[in-house]
């Protein structure tokens, strides 16, 4: 397996939004190469400590690697960040100082050809960030109905052709089952027409993207974490999203949102009674966008974009 190298998005911008604390108590729930994990420790010295959570066993032996230097300051936990709760409890039960997600598929992902996340490379159709999960892509392709996998590369890949694309996989597969991503991106390339596959993007990418999404259940994950998150901080303490899709930025954004409301009444009611408070502040009405020169150096950030909340 090759060396696990990936280019951090926002690297500097999302280590400044959590606005770090010397003695502060940290979890990066994306792990990933480990970039924004080393500099939340370095920027954190001399007591700070940092819950680095990854549900991709590579991930996680790389930064043994990478995070070497800072041997006892840091804890690395194989897991789902859907469990984001129960992975702070024993560390920090008073709550945390700062929590970063950094969403979708990490460069080192994309590029092992085995992981069947590229639609540029043929591959066993997996897609699996987590490779102890028993559900693949090829379970999805061949087992879901035809139905189901046009309303999943429509909502998660908002792709124009998914019921064609979809009725072109059910068609495909009655002769033996779909194994690789070669034969679903053939099956997908004859399923959109000539005129539509000059233009744009690979013809291929929204429903890889949406059946990764699906495969790994990546929005109602995030959802479930994220308001777990404004749960387990400290007062003052901030919650940090990067976003590759629309939908997930509007999860993080609507989220964000209903944690700060204060009175949630009937517009009619005269005085409140539901006692609501709001528990964050939002640090940005509007995401951060990329910078030209992160954009050139790292194309794979074009559709990122950080939003910022604090506890209050």
């Amino acid at each position: 397996m090759s060396a696990f190298h990936h280019i951090s998005v926002f690297a500097e911008e999302a280590v400044e939004a959590l606005d770090l604390k010397p003695n502060g108590i940290y979890v990066d729930c994306t792990l990933g190469g480990a970039g924004h994990s080393k500099r939340i420790l370095e920027r954190t010295l001399p007591n700070g400590k940092l819950l680095a959570i990854d549900q991709d066993l590579h991930a996680i032996e790389n930064a043994r690697r990478v995070l070497a230097d800072f041997s006892g300051r840091f804890e690395l936990i194989h897991a789902n960040f859907k469990r984001l709760k129960e992975v702070v409890e024993p560390f920090a039960p008073d709550g945390v100082d700062g929590i970063l997600f950094d969403l979708g598929v990490s460069s080192p992902q994309l590029d092992e050809a085995e992981r069947g996340f590229s639609y540029m490379q043929d591959a066993p159709l997996d897609m699996r960030m987590d490779t102890t999960q028993p559900f693949t892509a090829y379970d999805l392709v061949n087992t879901w109905s035809e139905q189901e996998m046009a309303d999943v590369i429509y909502r998660y890949g908002e792709e124009r052709w998914g019921k064609r694309i979809a009725e072109f996989i059910a068609k495909a597969r009655t002769n033996g089952p779909i194994q690789t991503t070669g034969q679903l991106v053939d099956i997908i390339k004859a399923a959109i027409p000539a005129g539509a596959r000059r233009e744009g993007p690979h013809p291929a990418k929204r429903t890889f993207q949406a059946f990764r999404i699906a495969v790994n259940d990546e929005l109602g994950v995030f959802e479930t974490a994220v308001r777990d998150a404004v749960d387990c901080l400290k007062k003052g303490g901030r919650v940090a999203v990067i976003t590759f899709h629309s939908l997930e930025d509007r999860i993080a954004k609507n989220v964000f949102q209903e944690a700060a409301k204060g009175c949630i009444c009937p517009p009619e009611l005269p005085v409140c009674v539901c006692q609501n408070k709001p528990k964050v502040k939002v640090i940005t009405r509007k995401p951060i966008l990329p910078s030209r020169t992160e954009l050139e150096q790292n194309p794979r950030a074009r559709s990122a974009k950080l939003r910022i909340a604090e506890r209050i």
